[in-house]
């Protein structure tokens, strides 16, 4: 930096925590016009400057094809927070204070030379306000621009470290959006085109499930109390059940799931992330490399489903007209965007075996749908009934059964845990009844939860890679999804649609559960 341009005041450094706040950088947000920045990039990063969880120089430049000034950019920023974030304390004078350091720079991601403003304009920001020329970029635009955006980086040398007389060597970093691919062919091929700008330690692969509060406390129940981790195998553990059910259909976006669908959409991604938390041994350490090397072992250790009895593993589903929360409404084919012939699953169920000595021959039952009766994400782990019936049906009663405990990670609406045992009702005869004890992380703690965007864009900025995904768990998920997918694109179903909106999906998902006795839970 010359010794001639003295560093300006930074607007965003009131409040500030030191021992928690990132590197000097600045943040630029490829698709900046688009809905992502709007309903959750920009809250995110407005709740982590009121909150003095940002570096003290920092910026955001936002970059799309769209034409607007500086002041637009802000007001409309403005506009989107107010709308889509409520939850977050709105200050007027904060937000100047924030908006001060927004920025915006038209672009064009898919020609030569179009990020030469670009940066030429980070090297002014960098004088303005100190961020050291630490680049954090975004790629919050369609999959189709994501190899135009790399190119551009390489062509501009924006992905290169380069050093600073007197100071630590700046660094890019990027983070990338789902989905990584379409299937294990695409997906390998845009890891190596990353791999051709940055370094794999530079590449921030976000799934914000990962950022959620249960999510990130899957490995503290586990791993910090004792009374968990003993009964967490297959000795103990009789199943895994893992359900993420949505109430809303696909809310415009008829046409990206027509390419999508929900195997690729939630299963590949979200849902096996969950699966190798559950699944996972303890790490060596909490860095994140030891972290994540143990949830790729995971998942390179699912059984291939086998293709020959499919249906005994895999089952898709496609909504119907029905009715939700009482009100009537389309199916699937008649959405927006969407072939009025179309295949494309709109649910999934899975039956997964990881085969290695702590889950052998305990299933993980998967679900993800959408125009389901409920809205609710859990982990259910079931563990296995008391070994000898000493209590009957006669110290039950007909309403009560003697069934499982099962402990409950709930992902969302509401964040907590739940633990399900039997208890002696009060009276004078010894009669049994099935308790919860219920943790809720806003009833327990008195305060907003973070957003998984605040948590993902804060390990980013610190360079913690432990909630990101790698690129040898990405192409493992992909090794087992690929083939199911291949198998149901060349046939066609037949029986779409199989449920009707506001049920649990197709009957097959049931039948799925029933050769090992099992069922799914009532959510």
């Amino acid at each position: 930096m010359s010794q001639q341009s003295p560093v300006l005041v930074n607007p965003l450094k009131e409040g500030i925590r030191i021992e928690r706040a990132g590197e000097p950088c600045a943040m630029i947000i490829f698709g900046a016009h688009g809905d992502l920045t709007k309903r959750k990039l920009i809250p995110a990063l407005y709740a982590l400057y009121i909150e003095g969880f940002l570096p003290r120089e920092f910026c955001v430049v936002g970059m799309s094809r769209t034409k607007m000034t500086d002041d637009d950019f802000r007001a409309a920023m403005r506009n989107a927070l107010q709308q889509f974030a409520p939850d977050i304390p709105f200050d007027a004078a904060k937000w100047d204070r924030f908006a001060s350091g927004l920025y915006y720079l038209p672009g064009y991601f898919d020609k030569p030379g179009g990020l030469d403003d670009l940066a030429e304009f980070l090297k002014t920001l960098e004088e303005r306000h100190g961020t050291a020329g630490n680049n954090l970029y975004y790629m919050s635009t369609p999959p189709s621009l994501y190899n135009p955006i790399l190119d551009r980086l390489l062509e501009s040398k924006l992905n290169q470290r380069h050093q600073q007389q007197g100071a630590l060597s700046p660094w890019p970093r990027i983070i990338v959006e789902k989905p990584f691919g379409r299937d294990l062919q695409t997906a390998v091929a845009l890891d190596e085109h990353l791999h051709t700008v940055f370094h794999e330690d530079q590449i921030f692969r976000i799934d914000h499930y990962l950022g959620k509060e249960t999510v990130q406390n899957i490995m503290v129940l586990r791993f910090a109390n004792g009374i968990f981790e003993p009964l967490w195998n297959r000795e103990h553990v009789d199943h895994v059940q893992i359900t993420n059910a949505e109430t809303i259909g696909v809310e415009g976006r008829g046409a990206y799931y027509e390419e999508a669908g929900n195997m690729r959409d939630m299963i590949q991604n979200h849902m096996l992330q969950l699966v190798s938390l559950v699944g996972m041994e303890p790490p060596i350490s909490l860095s994140a490399e030891a972290t994540r090397d143990e949830k790729s072992k995971v998942l390179r250790c699912i059984r291939p489903i086998d293709l020959s009895r499919i249906n005994e593993f895999a089952v898709r589903g496609q909504y119907g007209p029905g009715y939700i929360a009482g009100q009537p409404v389309p199916g699937y084919r008649q959405e927006p965007g969407v072939d009025p012939a179309s295949n494309r699953e709109t649910f999934t169920a899975l039956k997964l075996h990881i085969d290695n000595w702590r889950w052998a021959g305990v299933p993980f039952y998967v679900r993800s749908g959408k125009r389901l009766a409920k809205h609710v994400t859990e982990i259910a782990v079931h563990f296995k009934r008391a070994p000898h019936r000493l209590f009957n049906l006669a110290f039950t009663g007909a309403a009560e059964t003697i069934g499982p405990n099962v402990l409950v990670m709930k992902i969302q609406p509401d964040e907590g845990i739940s633990l399900k045992f039997a208890t002696k009702q009060p009276g004078t005869t010894t009669r049994l009844r099935w308790l919860s004890m219920d943790f809720n992380y806003g009833a327990a703690f008195g305060e907003r939860t973070p957003t998984a965007y605040e948590r993902l864009i804060h390990d980013c900025m610190i360079g913690d890679a432990t909630l990101f995904s790698r690129a040898d768990a990405v192409e493992a998920s992909w090794e087992l999804i690929s083939p199911v997918l291949e198998k149901w694109e060349s046939e066609a179903p037949g029986d779409f649609p199989n449920y009707a909106a506001g049920t649990w999906g197709p009957a097959e998902s049931d039948v799925l559960l029933q050769p090992d006795g099992d069922m799914w839970r009532t959510l």
